[in-house]
């Protein structure tokens, strides 16, 4: 059956030096899985707060289901993120000690369950992000050199 990505976070990557990622289920009502078939979703301004050993994903924008009705879900409201109790205790101590970030990288459909990717990361300085951009611009050449 294979993965189909449903929505990518581009700005986390440009944000945050993700240091290692993690597979996590989510907690959907009905529209909101029909909302998701459709991809009407936006993750860019998304974040995940841990609190009492639950990791919930908060301000992700699920849109309306067209067809729905007076039982429609509310578009941002906090969705529950399915992760391993030592999973969650471990990005609790990393954000807690080392001053991470946990933010959501992508949202995926998986075997028929919907799927949520997320990174623990470091934020960027300013002359990091200049730097990766000069990065992704370079490898962009080498790779029109190789081209053509």
């Amino acid at each position: 059956m294979g993965i189909k990505i449903i929505s990518n976070n581009k700005k986390a990557f440009h944000e945050y030096e993700i240091l290692e990622k993690f597979e996590a289920g989510i907690e959907l009502v009905g529209t909101e899985v029909k909302s998701l078939r459709n991809g009407k979703v936006n993750l860019s301004e998304g974040w995940i707060s841990l609190k009492n050993s639950e990791a919930l994903l908060k301000q992700v924008h699920i849109s309306h289901y067209s067809h729905g009705n007076i039982f429609n879900h509310d578009e941002t409201r906090d969705r529950r993120l399915l992760l391993h109790k030592k999973e969650i205790f471990k990005l609790d101590r990393a954000t807690t000690s080392k001053g991470l970030s946990v933010v959501p990288l992508k949202l995926y459909l998986k075997k028929g369950w919907f799927k949520v990717e997320v990174g623990l990361g470091r934020g960027k300085k300013v002359h990091d992000k200049r730097q990766s951009a000069k990065k992704k611009d370079a490898q962009r050449q080498i790779e029109r050199a190789m081209k053509g």
